[in-house]
């Protein structure tokens, strides 16, 4: 299976099972796309026609050797023999657990109407995380981590930063007992940043590998929908705390963690206010919600972000030959390594080795299946007890889902996220069609920009 698109001047042939990318000239990328249904000679004579001044039948001919030589180095139309090996990964890695997300606050001091976790409360009582269901979080994570050394926990909300304490009590906690266990633990907090200051900033640049934090670009549009519960927007007391954050980070990995919805799907806007404000690592997210809330992305909000894409694709190519380029999450990718193919086929794990734990110490097979009372996998001083839940999603794989079958992009988004699935079609085995048209324009223009970034170095 081949996927054929234009973009960015160039056109693209990407080899779905091999994960080839070829850039080629007009002859060849008309060659390509009907190579396997048009007879050869047929194909010739039907692309000399259109590019009667380009190529000679004898070079047409020359071609089709040459993409023949391509399939039989299995860089061309490779056949998908991956199915077998789909549940092969996480039946190996059965009963390993390798990250956590604490919720370490069920509340907040935003009143964001968009938000996926019904302000902090996940459709539930507020509360904050003790320490001792952190430790005990801590403890499980160790104990069913197996031979994995480097084990992930988030801080997560709400609002972690209005249980600081315990955050800090917690972090203290692993790094005492990373010497007994081999374990090393690698700590990100995500945060709205108003509780952000000069102690959060030196505590998080020690020891989080990474901070998320959330800032939706344009004054006009984060304050629309990020405001406190007087109903005052937070952009104004934010941004010189992230400022100054990113600053004091250095080179230690961050990003701005943007929501876009139907009130500015001409996100690109946003983006660009935030590199204004001297932020490089940015990510720009559609809104998670329900169909009919009013900030649900519509059908006719979709080319508008379909073309933002695009055009963001051109500007991060544009600054970076400029010598000013920046990151968006979304348009990372490596032609020449990335997840091997158990992973790219098993999915992001959540369920198995992925959990959410919440402040009375419940496991989820994520945050945003936190509060759905009939995916509480258990607890972490019990374990999972749910197992027809976890064995649900240890089953969840893109060989699962029909409609990825056809999909040049499967590869990539290893069927998608299961929430989403879940929230849009009732099963987590589902696919979240408006995603999946979403996420197939941001791997073309990923996909673009890598080529790109390659060829233009190897010039």
């Amino acid at each position: 299976m081949t996927h054929c698109y234009q973009l960015g001047g160039y056109n693209i042939v990407l080899d779905v099972c091999s994960g080839s990318i070829h850039v080629v000239d007009e002859v060849a990328y008309d060659l390509i796309q009907h190579y396997e249904t048009t007879p050869r000679d047929v194909l010739i004579a039907a692309v000399h026609d259109r590019h009667p001044d380009q190529a000679t039948l004898e070079e047409l001919e020359a071609a089709c050797g040459q993409i023949e030589a391509l399939r039989e180095a299995g860089k061309l139309f490779t056949p998908d023999v991956y199915e077998p090996m789909a549940g092969q990964l996480k039946a190996k890695t059965a009963g390993v657990v390798k990250a956590l997300c604490l919720h370490v606050a069920h509340t907040c001091n935003l009143n964001c109407s968009y938000c996926f976790a019904s302000q902090g409360k996940y459709h539930g009582d507020r509360a904050l995380m003790s320490f001792e269901v952190g430790k005990r979080a801590l403890d499980y994570l160790v104990e069913h981590s197996g031979t994995r050394r480097n084990l992930e926990v988030d801080f997560f909300g709400g609002e972690p930063l209005m249980n600081f304490q315990v955050v800090k009590d917690l972090v203290a906690y692993a790094r005492s007992i990373e010497p007994q266990t081999g374990k090393h633990f690698r700590f990100t907090l995500t945060t709205n940043g108003m509780l952000v200051d000069d102690e959060v900033i030196e505590f998080a640049n020690r020891e989080c590998y990474n901070v998320v934090l959330s800032l939706d670009g344009r004054k006009e549009i984060h304050d629309r929908f990020r405001v406190d519960y007087a109903g005052n927007g937070s952009w104004e007391r934010i941004v010189p705390k992230f400022q100054r954050f990113v600053q004091a980070r250095g080179d230690r990995g961050y990003y701005m963690r943007g929501t876009f919805t139907h009130a500015n799907p001409d996100f690109l806007k946003d983006i660009q206010a935030m590199l204004d404000l001297g932020f490089t690592e940015l990510s720009m997210e559609p809104v998670v919600c329900a169909p009919d809330d009013p900030s649900a992305l519509t059908e006719e909000d979709k080319p508008i972000v379909m073309e933002q894409y695009e055009k963001l694709a051109e500007l991060m190519l544009r600054r970076r030959r400029e010598g000013r380029p920046f990151t968006f999450y979304h348009y990372m990718i490596d032609l020449t390594g990335g997840p091997c193919i158990y992973k790219r086929i098993s999915g992001c794990g959540s369920g198995t080795e992925y959990m959410a734990v919440t402040p009375w110490g419940d496991l989820y097979p994520c945050h945003q299946f936190v509060g759905e009372e009939k995916f509480k996998l258990g607890d972490v001083w019990t374990g999972v007890t749910n197992t027809a839940i976890r064995d649900e999603f240890a089953a969840c794989n893109v060989y699962a889902r029909p409609e990825c079958r056809d999909c040049w992009a499967r590869l990539y988004c290893s069927g998608g996220c299961a929430a989403n699935a879940y929230h849009a079609t009732g099963k987590i085995t589902g696919t979240y069609a408006y995603g999946c048209d979403l996420f197939r324009k941001r791997m073309e223009c990923a996909l673009m920009l890598a080529a790109a970034n390659q060829l233009e170095a190897g010039k």
